[in-house]
């Protein structure tokens, strides 16, 4: 017998955030409408797109780390994290040292694990949340069966590349496929030009997810090894040619008889 499922779809933060939960108790719909909250919270601290955001106004030098909220500052310790980590390709200043602050490359990632972990700390220990195609899940889908995250080709709209299949996995893109060449190779400031057309990388967490997946982009083809450095990450790219190439534990997320 199928178990009830409890689904919502939330226009924020420039894109839909999908949420699937499974076999919902009675704290499932209040938990729910904290995670949409946060999320909504999320987009006015850290939109570079409103002027009167925090982030804005702290990349104007009209506020100081301190006077933000404590999530801009647990944000811009995990950017620069990252930029020692993957050797200067991520960066929350992507146009380069004297770019303007935008820290979106963490903020999505980090901001739908949040919301998974909100549902979570609620005992919904089923359920996926799914950032426009950058997902975190929890637990399984059905009782012995873990959750089937399409990877999107992107040369081919409306088709997949490949498929991940597994329990409480995340799963995050980045690639030219929705917003164009926007992700910046912060050594030089212009767009990336590595040859890739999408990086997608599974791991545990949707945070270091969407993070290695823009660090490796930005990288080309030298974010293959990077990638394959990287602990509890795998990932799979597309090459702007339509080739591909995985990580060596890639194979291990891919459903038997798929391939990838």
């Amino acid at each position: 017998m199928d178990r009830p499922v409890l689904r919502h779809a939330e226009p924020v933060m420039g894109t839909v955030v999908s949420f699937d939960v499974r076999a919902p108790d009675g704290a499932a719909a209040d938990a729910l409408r904290r995670a949409v909250d946060w999320l909504h919270r999320v987009d006015g601290v850290f939109s570079t797109y409103r002027p009167d955001s925090q982030i804005s106004r702290l990349g104007r030098g009209e506020l100081t780390v301190a006077d933000c909220d404590p999530e801009v500052a647990e944000v811009l310790a995990l950017g620069a994290a990252a930029e020692r980590a993957g050797d200067g390709f991520f960066s929350v200043r992507p146009g380069g040292p004297d770019g303007a602050l935008d820290p979106s490359g963490v903020v999505k990632g980090w901001a739908v694990e949040r919301a998974s972990r909100i549902l979570l700390e609620a005992g919904s220990t089923d359920h996926s949340v799914n950032g426009g195609g950058d997902v975190q899940t929890a637990g399984e889908a059905e009782p012995g069966r873990g959750w089937s995250l399409a990877v999107a080709h992107p040369l081919h709209p409306g088709a997949f590349a490949t498929l991940v299949r597994g329990s409480g996995i995340a799963l995050a893109t980045s690639g030219t496929a929705e917003r164009g060449a926007h992700i910046l190779d912060p050594h030089t400031g212009r767009p990336a030009s590595g040859g890739l057309a999408s990086v997608s990388v599974v791991g545990k967490s949707l945070t270091a997810a969407d993070i290695a997946a823009t660090t490796a982009f930005a990288m080309g083809p030298a974010g293959r090894e990077w990638l394959a450095s990287q602990p509890g990450l795998e990932g799979f790219a597309v090459t702007a040619d339509g080739r591909a190439w995985w990580t060596p534990g890639f194979r291990a997320y891919v459903p038997e008889g798929l391939g990838g």
